[in-house]
């Protein structure tokens, strides 16, 4: 509702006093008037031409007889209507015009081309009617100004029905949207998740891309992606360490795969994200899932650059069953363990590094800057522990898995 007040038309009005002879005359012309300025603005404004024989055109039709008929009424002076109230039916009209058209995902930009067209064309008409009708030159001014006055008051109150539709229809369209997000989250099926992006007036791509960041960043991030982007709140579970003074945010942008994801990669850099991988939207639990899981394994770059998930396969896998891992080093490490912690670690470390280098002494020598010589005479222990065994595919195999996992390198226990 547009709240009306006494405004600078309605003092307009009273000053202009049209006698009733040249308000009958203007009225009797009205239809013709308005015929003549729905063709004006039909022909002139691009978004409305072709609409005479459709709704837009009816629509069009009323919007123009309303306007000018309200504009006789108050260049009667307020004396068939409430001087306190002189713009209420047309003004409420031209704010449900503005609300229309964000209906209709138009800008005001058309409208308000409409206003300045109609201006034009009814003014000339109604200008050549009351100078027919007797009105003196030295009024002709007065009544100018008043029409003019008029529509811009008619505009800025088509310019608030529309700000004000475009506010209301977008805070229901987001809260719709993270709900959305939310039955995602949740694992909903098939049926739920359509409904749903139909209630969000948002259409389903072919995948989703999870990115967890800080709150504060998911702001300017959102800026950078595209408007379908889904924004679920703060407090995501799945995230042990996360820390309750920066709460993250659970992006989902849609198809972010391919040279998507290299933009994507981009746009978040310096905002310390985790990006999960792409996943058929309704299965986008699981993208989370693995940024949840990722974001606590891994530490942003030092560079800035996001993390990315998909670096980080071989992490997540052998984090996967901790406990299993535990045991698997628990067993294959059994050789060292009577050894001195720190002997232990020394071996181990050297281990891996000769079975990750296929035995190539520099490169291990290299790898943890000692000397060749010293690599060797660690080698010889590691042989004389494990013997024939690390000649066995099987046991290398699971030495490379549990030397390689986080935890240390020592045998538990």
């Amino acid at each position: 509702m547009v709240k009306d007040t006494a405004s600078a038309t309605a003092l307009g009005a009273a000053d202009l006093q049209l006698d009733d002879a040249v308000l009958r005359a203007l009225r009797e012309r009205l239809p013709a008037i308005a015929t003549t300025t729905v063709a004006a603005v039909v022909d002139e404004v691009p978004d409305y031409r072709g609409a005479l024989g459709g709704t837009a055109g009816a629509t069009i039709q009323r919007a123009v007889q309303m306007a000018i008929a309200g504009f006789l009424k108050l260049a009667g002076g307020g004396r068939d209507v409430d001087p306190s109230t002189p713009l209420g039916p047309t003004r409420e009209g031209a704010y449900a015009l503005g609300r229309g058209e964000a209906r209709g995902g138009r800008s005001m930009d058309s409208l308000l081309a409409a206003y300045r067209v109609g201006a034009r064309v009814s003014w000339r008409q109604l200008a050549l009617a009351a100078a027919e009708a007797g009105l003196p030159a030295t009024t002709m001014a007065k009544f100018a100004e008043l029409l003019f006055a008029y529509i811009d008051e008619l505009s800025a109150a088509s310019v608030a029905g529309h700000t004000d539709e475009l506010t209301t229809s977008g805070r229901v369209r987001d809260r719709y949207r993270e709900r959305l997000g939310q039955h995602l989250l949740a694992g909903a099926g098939t049926d739920v998740l359509t409904a749903a992006a139909a209630r969000a007036e948002w259409s389903p791509p072919a995948s989703l891309t999870a990115v967890l960041l800080p709150a504060a960043e998911a702001r300017r991030a959102l800026a950078s992606l595209g408007a379908d982007t889904l924004q679920v709140g703060e407090d995501l579970e799945g995230i042990a360490d996360a820390d309750p003074d920066h709460p993250l945010t659970l992006l989902l942008v849609p198809d972010a795969d391919g040279p998507g994801r290299v933009h994507l990669l981009r746009v978040l850099t310096g905002r310390h994200a985790v990006v999960g991988p792409a996943r058929p939207w309704a299965l986008a639990r699981s993208s989370y899932d693995r940024a949840a899981r990722t974001a606590t394994l891994a530490r942003p770059p030092r560079s800035g650059a996001a993390v990315d998930t998909e670096r980080h396969l071989a992490d997540l896998v052998l984090t996967a069953d901790p406990e299993a891992l535990a045991d698997l080093r628990d067993r294959v490490l059994a050789p060292l363990a009577d050894l001195p912690p720190a002997t232990q670690d020394r071996l181990a470390e050297t281990l891996l590094s000769w079975l990750l280098h296929q035995g190539r002494r520099d490169a291990v020598a290299a790898e943890l800057h000692v000397h060749a010589q010293t690599v060797r005479y660690r080698m010889g222990q590691v042989r004389e522990l494990y013997g024939d065994r690390l000649t066995d595919p099987a046991v290398v195999r699971e030495l490379v898995i549990a030397l390689s996992g986080p935890s240390g390198t020592s045998p538990r226990g």
